[in-house]
C-alpha cells in the first residue's frame, strides 16, 4: 500500500487521464454495440425496446419516469390495486425532468444516462486506485480488472457446449449477480453503475477528510451518500458498516477513541439517513409499497454462498483471499489500507444479512476485491516469482518487465465471462422474439391506450406486454413486475387462467370486477397463453384492431 503521507501519492497526470479516456471510449463503445445491432437488425413489423437484460425491472424504471414528468411523488402503476402516490425516486425523477427540458425520448434519455454512468464510474475507479497506488502501471491495472473483471461462468460456458450438451450449470452465477460486475452493469443496469461510483466516490471522500483532518471533506461525503440513498437506500447499509468496523480498527490501532473520524461517521450518517427513513415509512405505512418489499425474494436471487461466490467473482476474489495478509497487527498500517480490507471483509458478511435484498449488499464488492487483487499480484505474487527465478539462475526478464507482462495476463484472464456475455446478446437478440421486440401492432395498441384511457384504468394483459404498459401507454397494468405486481404469482395464474379457453365467463367476470379492469389486450403473447377469443363474451366491445392484436373495453352493465 501507498504511504499514508499525501506527498508521497503520485498525483494524476495527463497520459494517466488519456489512459482513461481512452478506457471509457472502448467500454463505452463494446456496450453500446449490442443495442445499434438491436435496432438496425429489427424485422419488419417489430420494434427493438432497448433493454439488453431484464426487462421487467426497466420497464419498472421507464413507468417511473413517465410519472415523475409530471409528479414529485408517484403511485405504483404496475399493480392494479389503488394506492397513494408516496414513491420518489431522485434518480428517475431527475431523468424525467431531464427527458422534458431537452425534449429526448426516454429511450433516448436512457442511453445518455448510461453512458454518463459508465464513464463516471471509471473516472472515479481510476482515481480512487490513486489513493492506493503509487504505481501508474498498477493503478491501470487494478482500474482494467475492476471495470472488466468478472467471475469464472466462462468454464460453465465451456462445460454448456462439451460435458452438459447445452445446459448451463448455475446460470445466476453467471449473469444474474450482476452488482459486482462492472461490465454488464455499465453495459445494462446504468442504474448500479452510478450507484456503485457513488459508494466508492463517499468512501473516498471519508479517507481523504479524516487523513487530512478535514471535515468538509465529511460533509462532501454526507452528501454524496444523501444522493445515493434517494436512489438506493440499501446502499447505506454497506456504507454504515464499513464506517463503523473503520472506526473501531482505527481506536483499536491508536488505543484510543478516532475523535474525528467518530465525527466524520456521524456527518455522513446524519446527512444521508433520512432517504433511508422515509423508505422504511413507506414500506411500513402503505400496504401496496410493504407487499412490494416482501415480495423482492420472487426474483430468486440471494447472495451466493462462499464456492458460488468463487465462480460469481472469479480469478480476482481468489487472488485478493490468497493473499490477503490480514488487519492485525493494526500498528504500523496507514487509513488506506484499514479501509479497503474493511470494505472486503465487512461486505462478506453484511452480504448473508437475512434480507430479501442481500444480494444487492454485495454491490461494489468488485473494488475491493480488484484493488487487494492486483495489491497481492504486485506486492506478494510477483515478488517471489522474481526470488524464486534469481535463485533458480534462470531469470530472464527484468522485475519491470515481469509486471508488465504479469500484470496484461491478469487482466487477460479476467474478461472471458464477460465476452461471453456481450457475445450472447448478439445471439438473444438475433432471435427477434419478446420481450425484446414487441410486434408493431403491440405498440400501436399501446399507443390508442395513451391516446383514448384514462391513466387510472386498468389493463389485463400477459405479463410480455403488460410490463410494458405503464411505461408506454401510462395505464396501470394487471400483471407488469415479479415485486411491483402485488400478489404476483396469484395474478399470473389469474391471467393464464383468464386467457384460457376453458374458463367460465363467470370466473374472468369475478377478476375484472375484483380489480376494476376496464380493458383487455389481445394479442400474440395472450395467444400464446391460451385461445380465448374476448369477442366471444357480450361483455367485452372491441374498440381497436389491428392484424396481430386488439383492444376490448368491459362493459359491466351488459353483465349484469
Amino acid at each position: 500500500m501507498v504511504a499514508d503521507a499525501e506527498k508521497n501519492r503520485k498525483l494524476i497526470n495527463s497520459k494517466e487521464w488519456f489512459f482513461v479516456i481512452v478506457l471509457i471510449l472502448i467500454l463505452l463503445a463494446l456496450t453500446t454495440s449490442p443495442y445499434v445491432f438491436g435496432y438496425v437488425s429489427a424485422p419488419s413489423g417489430q420494434q427493438f425496446m432497448g433493454f439488453l437484460l431484464n426487462v421487467s425491472d426497466h420497464a419498472q424504471y421507464f413507468s417511473w419516469y413517465r410519472e415523475f414528468q409530471s409528479s414529485f411523488l408517484i403511485e405504483n402503476k404496475l399493480t392494479p390495486e389503488p394506492n397513494e402516490p408516496v414513491f420518489f425516486n431522485l434518480l428517475w425523477w431527475v431523468l424525467a425532468k431531464v427527458g422534458l427540458w431537452t425534449g429526448l425520448e426516454v429511450v433516448q434519455i436512457f442511453q445518455v444516462f448510461r453512458l454518463f454512468a459508465g464513464a463516471a464510474f471509471i473516472v472515479v475507479i481510476y482515481w480512487f486506485c490513486s489513493l492506493f497506488f503509487k504505481r501508474v502501471w498498477e493503478r491501470k491495472i487494478a482500474s482494467l480488472v475492476i471495470a472488466c473483471g468478472s467471475g469464472l461462468g466462462w468454464i460453465l460456458v465451456v462445460l454448456k457446449y462439451t460435458l452438459t450438451h447445452g445446459e448451463l450449470l448455475f446460470p445466476e452465477d453467471v449473469h444474474s449477480r450482476y452488482g459486482t460486475n462492472s461490465f454488464l452493469c455499465i453495459m445494462s443496469f446504468p442504474h448500479f453503475t452510478i450507484a456503485n461510483a457513488l459508494i466508492v466516490a463517499t468512501l473516498a471522500l471519508v479517507l481523504i477528510g479524516y487523513k487530512r483532518q478535514r471535515l468538509s471533506y465529511s460533509f462532501a461525503a454526507g452528501l454524496v451518500a444523501l444522493v445515493l440513498a434517494w436512489q438506493h437506500a440499501y446502499d447505506l447499509i454497506t456504507i454504515y458498516a464499513v464506517l463503523l468496523a473503520f472506526a473501531i480498527f482505527e481506536a483499536v490501532k491508536r488505543k484510543g477513541i478516532p475523535w474525528y473520524l467518530i465525527k466524520n461517521g456521524l456527518i455522513v450518517g446524519f446527512l444521508s439517513c433520512w432517504a433511508a427513513f422515509y423508505s422504511l415509512y413507506i414500506t411500513n405505512a402503505y400496504p401496496v409499497w410493504q407487499q412490494v418489499l416482501a415480495q423482492f425474494g420472487n426474483a430468486g436471487i440471494f447472495t451466493a454462498d462462499p464456492f458460488h461466490m468463487l465462480i460469481v467473482m472469479g480469478l480476482p476474489l481468489i487472488l485478493a483471499v490468497l493473499t490477503f495478509d490480514g488487519l492485525v497487527p493494526l500498528q504500523g498500517k496507514d487509513p488506506d489500507e484499514v479501509l479497503i480490507k474493511t470494505w472486503f471483509v465487512v461486505t462478506f458478511f453484511v452480504g448473508y444479512l437475512p434480507t430479501l435484498y442481500q444480494v444487492h449488499l454485495t454491490n461494489c464488492w468488485q473494488v475491493p476485491v480488484g484493488i487487494l487483487a492486483t495489491r497481492g499480484l504486485f506486492h506478494r505474487v510477483i515478488p517471489y516469482v522474481n526470488s524464486v527465478m534469481e535463485n533458480a539462475r534462470g531469470r530472464r526478464w527484468s522485475q519491470k518487465q515481469l509486471s508488465r507482462m504479469a500484470g496484461a495476463a491478469f487482466v487477460l484472464l479476467v474478461i472471458p465471462t464477460n465476452v461471453y456475455l456481450l457475445a450472447w446478446r448478439f445471439v438473444d437478440l438475433n432471435r427477434h422474439g419478446y420481450p425484446w421486440f414487441l410486434y408493431q401492432d403491440d405498440i400501436v395498441a399501446l399507443a390508442w391506450l395513451e391516446e383514448n384511457t384514462a391513466p387510472s384504468d386498468v389493463v389485463l394483459s400477459a405479463r410480455t406486454v403488460g410490463q410494458y404498459i405503464p411505461a408506454f401507454s401510462g395505464n396501470k397494468a394487471f400483471l407488469a413486475h415479479w415485486a411491483a405486481t402485488v400478489d404476483f404469482f396469484g395474478k399470473t395464474e389469474m391471467v393464464e387462467r383468464f386467457f384460457d379457453v376453458q374458463t367460465d365467463d363467470g370466473s374472468r367476470l369475478d377478476i375484472i370486477r375484483e380489480f376494476d379492469v376496464r380493458y383487455i389486450l389481445r394479442g400474440e403473447a395472450e395467444r400464446a397463453l391460451g385461445w380465448y377469443d374476448p369477442s366471444t363474451s357480450p361483455y367485452l366491445v372491441e374498440v381497436f384492431s389491428t392484424p396481430r392484436g386488439q383492444v376490448f373495453q368491459v362493459d359491466l352493465e351488459v353483465a349484469q
